[in-house]
């Protein structure tokens, strides 16, 4: 017994170092806000005494509530649609039948080799057209179908029990209260890791957000943060705090879903 557990600890050793160095930068994050511009661009690794000036700062300087919510607004409205919409497209691909749905989904899946900048001029054209310049629908619209997703929830489809489909049907359930009460609640866990995919880029999203608001008054944490740095002088201290405000919902969103992210993603179903 003693032998087996000497043989793995080169394993808990490696996996050690790996976590440490993945947990620095945000070891060195937290203790950046706290110290004052010089500490950080010093390299200071202690705590300060800063943190309250920062945040002064750093509220003074920006509209921090408002950049927190337009930015859950955007995440929480595209991560809800988008398993809407993707979940269904993805159990209409596994469980209907048809000739043309996998020619329909290769399509699909070329698109991702599509890269954004190829598609953002046309998708600024198309909103300038309807008068969606400015608004955070423009945002969110873009991003509530993805040929990821939809692959995603059709892979975790394909193990998904048909038989008790076909026994809800026999029982005279309608489709969509199959989709609704056995297989949500079936797919669980990839709703979960569908979930913090799509939160955590629409949060972190930047480019198409700077590009379709342009008028300043509405503004993201990314974008805010882009701001703080776009000064003559950069006051890193407050600049670190507002990456680690940012930071902190995607943290909390991924922390709380963990297990069922891992789940998800193997497309475990229980």
């Amino acid at each position: 017994m003693t032998k087996r557990r000497f043989r793995g600890l080169p394993g808990y050793l490696f996996l050690s170092i790996w976590a440490l160095f993945s947990l620095f930068p945000l070891y060195f994050m937290v203790v950046s806000s706290t110290n004052t511009s010089a500490a950080v661009l010093g390299s200071s690794m202690l705590p300060g005494g800063e943190l309250m000036n920062n945040i002064s700062k750093l509220f003074a300087a920006q509209d921090v509530w408002g950049a927190m919510a337009t930015s859950f607004y955007i995440a929480i409205g595209t991560t809800v649609l988008a398993l809407i919409l993707c979940s269904l497209a993805g159990y209409g691909f596994e469980v209907f039948h048809s000739k043309g749905k996998d020619r329909l989904m290769a399509v699909l899946l070329l698109a991702l080799m599509i890269p954004f900048a190829a598609t953002m001029i046309p998708l600024f054209q198309l909103f300038a057209r309807v008068g969606m310049i400015n608004s955070i629908w423009a945002v969110i619209i873009p991003a509530i179908s993805t040929p990821f997703l939809i692959m995603l929830f059709r892979q975790s489809s394909r193990s998904f029990p048909h038989e008790i489909i076909e026994a809800a049907r026999i029982d005279g359930l309608s489709e969509v209260a199959i989709y609704a009460r056995i297989y949500i609640p079936t797919m669980k866990a990839t709703f979960a890791a569908a979930a913090v995919i799509t939160f955590m880029m629409a949060w972190n999203n930047f480019l198409w957000p700077k590009v379709i608001l342009i008028s300043g008054d509405i503004f993201t944490m990314p974008m805010l943060i882009a701001n703080l740095g776009g000064g003559y002088v950069v006051d890193y201290g407050v600049l670190m705090l507002g990456v680690l405000l940012a930071s902190l919902p995607t943290m909390v969103i991924f922390f709380i879903l963990q297990r069922q992210f891992a789940q998800g993603i193997t497309g475990a179903i229980k």
